[in-house]
This record gives structure tokens, C-alpha cells and sequence, in this order.
């Protein structure tokens, strides 16, 4: 809830998409830096203790922002500052989290995991975007980054119940450059793993227009901060309905080619959505108006907006499923980092090429070429390494 409203305050201190699409650029050296180094530190100590120090500190940096809005503050600096603290420290929350599941349960329920982890992560991003534009136009920034502070305390419940989680072989020092290396040089050997890597590197990089929100609630369908809303929890509520409906995605064992199909229908959804803000543009239907908006293009788009989600959501899970049952728990820790630093960095890649093509061209361009980019290299990708396709999870290798 609180990245949301970040970026809708951004936007309308600046009035800016690159602006807005700076929230996640900044984040993403860190990000890529401190998440690969919680992983290290997920294969060094106690992964329950690793979460929920990390946790501790994303709860802190939303409760600075939120004294920042009570402050008055109209400086954008410290909003990148501390998403990017916030941003960082979730990274090695999630690390430390998936790389716990494969020490809890066995292989065979690693797909339902995978799934009940979607549906929790659907339930989250779509009240919270929905909630966080309800709230910034009906009690503004302050309140809403309040409320987010309340509910974050949550987080740290279920963190809490778990038991002691140590690396095999026990707690060993702070880990230095040599672990790293030891993950670097495992990925290396494991093409199937990275694989699973670079087609959502694509994916992300081309395929999410999230940053274009503000200014298409704004510019191009009207209903300012609700429409952000909605466009955004969008994709939650299709991640959410295909993991409701994911049991039986356990029973299919070629993983590589059911993540190929998934990503394809993600870049033409996509690009659907693009089309739509092409037609608004180009049928000169655009409306400025916040209580004016238009429902029916808003519908259309937020469709296309849930197929996307459903099928992100349907790629990551066999993705996460190839990671947990094909690479070892010595360094498991380590090459989720690497996971939470593509599906969280790769995003904020795509913010800078979503923000400067919309800067650059119109705001329907970035969504319709790239989902149709996704598409061509994700289909040549998987051809150049045929093994890739024919993965199958009966008998996992990296």
C-alpha cells in the first residue's frame, strides 16, 4: 500500500511518469546488492532471525514515511530514500522466506506452496493497492501511510511462529566474497535455473507498465487516484483467482514449457492493455476529469491488466518450483537471492524503460511494443536452449 502512495505522491509533487518511475530505478543497485547478500546470509544463520530483522526494518521505513506526510514535507528525496530501504529490506525478507518452504515441507507439496504463497500475495497486492488510491482521495497520504504501519505489525506474527531454521552444518561467520562466488559458480552449471532467471528478466523489463498508472488515471481514462487503484490491484485479483484455481498445476511435470506459454500470454495481455490506451489516444476519448471517467476502457483495461497477473502468477510458480526442488539447500539461500533480486529488480528495469519510452513516444507505447517484445524473445529464448522446454520435474535438474 505504501509504494503506491509513494508513487501517487511522487506524481503529484512533480506531475512526472519519470519521476514516478525514479522510486524503483533508485532502489534497484541496493537492491540487487543487499539482496544477494540476504541470501548469503540465509545459507550462514538462522533464517527466522535473518526475516524478521529485515522485517523490523521495513516496518520502520514506512513509519518514517509516514511521518514525513504528517511533517508536511514536499521534498521527493527522502521518499526515494526510504522506498529504497523499504524496498531493499523486502528482498531479503522474501529471500530468507523462500528459501525456508524447502526445509518445512517436501518436494511433492512444493507446487501447492508455491500456489498458497500467490494466493497471499493476491490477497495483499489487491487490497492494497485498492485501499492505498481509496484512501489517498478520500483522507489523503497522511492516514493512508498511517493505516500501512498499523497492518505492517502483521508481518511479524507469522515470522514469529516459525521455529529455528539453520543452515545445514550448522551457524557458520558472516559470509564474505567466497559464498558468493559458490552461488555464482553453481548458476553457472545450472541452465535450467537460469532460465527460469532470464525470461523473467524479460518479462519484467519489458511487460510491467505499472509507473504509467498515475498518469493514465490523470491524462488518459480520468478517476485519478481510484483508477490507479484498480489498475493496479488488477493484477493482484488475476494472481489471486489462478492460484484458487492452481491445484492442478501440481500434476504437470514439463514446468519449462507451461513457463514459456504463461509468459507468452503475459506479454500479449500486455500488450492488450497498451491497445487499449492506444485507442483512448487515438479516438480523442481521453478524459482529464477525476469524476469523469471512462468505464468502459477503464473495465477493458483492467481485464487485460487480471489476464496478466493470472499468468505471471501461473510463470512464478513453477519458476519458484524449479528453484526449490532442483538446486540444493547449501546454496538455496544464495540462488534465492538471486530469484527475489530478478522478480523485484527486474521490475524497476522496466520502470526506466516504461518511463523514458512514455516520455520519449506516447503512454500507450511502452505497453503495447513491449508486451509484443516479451513475446518474440521469450518464444526465441526457450528455442535456443531446447532443454529448457523440456524440463521435467520427475526428475529435477538445475
Amino acid at each position: 500500500m505504501t509504494i503506491v502512495a509513494v508513487g501517487l505522491q511522487v506524481y503529484d509533487l512533480t506531475a512526472s511518469t519519470f519521476a514516478v518511475s525514479l522510486v524503483g530505478v533508485i532502489a534497484l543497485i541496493p537492491m540487487i546488492c543487499f539482496g544477494l547478500y540476504g541470501g548469503m546470509l540465509a545459507d550462514a544463520f538462522d533464517r527466522r532471525t535473518v526475516a524478521l530483522t529485515a522485517a523490523v526494518v521495513t516496518w520502520v521505513s514506512t513509519a518514517i514515511i509516514a511521518v514525513l506526510a504528517w511533517s508536511g514535507s514536499e521534498v521527493v528525496w527522502p521518499l526515494y530514500l526510504l522506498t529504497t530501504i523499504n524496498a531493499v529490506s523486502t528482498t531479503i525478507v522474501g529471500t530468507t522466506r523462500q528459501a525456508i518452504l524447502p526445509r518445512l515441507l517436501p518436494a511433492r507439496l512444493l507446487p501447492s506452496a508455491a500456489a498458497l504463497s500467490g494466493i497471499a500475495a493476491g490477497v495483499m497486492v489487491t487490497v492494497g493497492p485498492a485501499l492505498a488510491g481509496v484512501l489517498v482521495a478520500g483522507v489523503g497520504f497522511r492516514w493512508t501511510y498511517t493505516i500501512d504501519v498499523v497492518l505492517f505489525v502483521a508481518a511479524f506474527l507469522g515470522i514469529a511462529s516459525l521455529p529455528k531454521i539453520l543452515p545445514e552444518g550448522g551457524v557458520s561467520r558472516l559470509p564474505g566474497l567466497a559464498s558468493l562466488v559458490d552461488g555464482w559458480t553453481f548458476l553457472r552449471t545450472a541452465p535450467n535455473v537460469r532460465m527460469t532467471f532470464i525470461v523473467d528478466i524479460v518479462a519484467m523489463t519489458f511487460g510491467n507498465p505499472r509507473v504509467l498508472y498515475p498518469a493514465v488515471g490523470t491524462l488518459l481514462l480520468g478517476g485519478g487516484a481510484i483508477t490507479v487503484g484498480v489498475l493496479t490491484a488488477a493484477g493482484a485479483v488475476g494472481t489471486l483467482l489462478s492460484s484458487l484455481v492452481s491445484g492442478r498445476l501440481g500434476r504437470i511435470d514439463r514446468q519449462g514449457r507451461a513457463i514459456e506459454r504463461a509468459i507468452i500470454v503475459y506479454g500479449l495481455a500486455i500488450a492488450s492493455f497498451g491497445a487499449v490506451l492506444a485507442w483512448v489516444t487515438c479516438s480523442g476519448t481521453a478524459t482529464h476529469d477525476a469524476a469523469d471517467a471512462n468505464l468502459p476502457a477503464i473495465v477493458i483495461a483492467a481485464i487485460a491488466l487480471a489476464v496478466a497477473g493470472a499468468a505471471d502468477n501461473i510463470s512464478s510458480i513453477f519458476r519458484m518450483t524449479i528453484l526449490q526442488a532442483a538446486v540444493p539447500d547449501a546454496v538455496r539461500g544464495r540462488l534465492q537471492g538471486v530469484f527475489t533480486v530478478v522478480v523485484t529488480g527486474g521490475p524497476r528495469v522496466g520502470d526506466l524503460y516504461i518511463g523514458l519510452a512514455a516520455s520519449a513516444f506516447a503512454l500507450w507505447v511502452p505497453a503495447l511494443a513491449g508486451g509484443l517484445l516479451v513475446v518474440v524473445l521469450v518464444w526465441t529464448l526457450v528455442r535456443v536452449q531446447g532443454a529448457f522446454r523440456r524440463y521435467d520435474a520427475r526428475t529435477p535438474t538445475p
